[in-house]
């Protein structure tokens, strides 16, 4: 993956502006807070960010891909307020579930979740190697 970082620009903190890859596309629906059983454990926002992460390398784990194939997240928030609270919290989980690998993202604030107890979803699109 090359990171797209037009010469000028200042730099994004959590992001990318725009990533370039070459492979075999893996495309994650949206994942929320809730565990494999589609129990939620928390509703502590940036636990159910954490777990929503977790759903994503696994998904990702079935293809052969990790966390460092990710792409493009698009994230959907009930509440930016909550969001922009815990960046710090959020920070943690990313960094211990994705790493310090920052793909192209966009976080938009949506009215509700089909699952009433989730706070976050999100999807993703991760390049794996070809062949």
């Amino acid at each position: 993956m090359i990171v797209l970082q037009p010469d000028g620009w200042s730099q994004p903190k959590g992001y990318s502006n725009g990533v370039m890859a070459e492979g075999r596309m893996v495309f994650v629906g949206g994942q929320i807070g809730w565990n494999g059983q589609q129990e939620f454990e928390t509703d502590d926002f940036a636990g159910q960010v954490e777990q929503t992460l977790r759903n994503i390398v696994d998904v990702l784990a079935v293809a052969g891909g990790g966390p460092e194939h990710i792409t493009r997240m698009t994230w959907y928030v009930v509440d930016k307020a909550e969001y922009l609270a815990c960046q710090r919290e959020l920070g943690a989980a990313y960094r211990k579930v994705i790493g310090n690998h920052f793909p192209a993202m966009a976080l938009v604030q949506v009215v509700a979740l089909v699952e009433d107890r989730a706070k976050v979803e999100i999807e993703a699109t991760a390049v794996l190697p070809a062949g």
